[in-house]
């Protein structure tokens, strides 16, 4: 993974609760393979009508959001099934960090596997920042030191430290696990000494 520092970039305000692992990407699209990509897929009863036009009032379809890597939701981002397709297709689409008050557990854990911050505010601050990224369009994260600015306003986030390390060093669990390998083989040769009779023979 590339490790995340910081990020300024173009910003949606996506004003909905409740958005589920479904409606980031339909069910219908999970067959499609990661090597294919999954970005165009990404809130795609959402974004288009039935005829597959898009959709004017949808805010991803502003042609001044195109490039936009930063989400800006609301409560209960990334609930529902299970589907890390739905992180998937945030990143391929181009999204590095997205902003709620809060996430379903297992979409905050597939994001950070996938280098996307999931980046939790409070409920006061998630209302003046849409208003704040809907003016500037824009945004900065920053998140070494945690906070998100659009315009004059900067607001804090909350993130599990793991994650937070695992983003900053661009590390997945096998090489969070790896920065421990000395303390893994002391106890082990520890336990072996205290445990001969553990250790197999031969």
């Amino acid at each position: 993974m590339q490790p995340f520092k910081q990020l300024n970039g173009v910003a949606v305000a996506l004003r909905r609760d409740n958005v589920d692992t479904d409606q980031v990407i339909p069910a219908r699209f999970l067959k499609i393979s990661r090597a294919e990509g999954l970005g165009d897929a990404l809130f795609r009863d959402l974004r288009f009508d039935q005829n597959g036009k898009p959709r004017s009032d949808f805010p991803m379809n502003d042609p001044a959001r195109k490039g936009a890597s930063i989400l800006i939701g609301r409560r209960n981002f990334g609930v529902g099934s299970s589907r890390e397709a739905a992180v998937y297709a945030l990143v391929d689409h181009g999204f590095r960090c997205v902003v709620a008050t809060s996430f379903g557990d297992i979409f905050a854990g597939n994001s950070v596997n996938n280098g996307l911050v999931a980046a939790i505010v409070s409920q006061e601050d998630i209302e003046k920042l849409l208003s704040a990224v809907e003016q500037t369009g824009r945004a900065e994260v920053d998140l070494e030191a945690q906070t998100i600015k659009s315009g004059n306003y900067v607001v804090p986030f909350m993130i599990d430290p793991a994650r937070k390390t695992r983003l900053l060093n661009g590390w997945d669990e096998l090489d969070l696990t790896a920065q421990h390998k000395d303390k893994i083989a002391a106890f082990a040769a520890k336990d072996r000494a205290e445990r001969l009779w553990a250790v197999p023979r031969g």
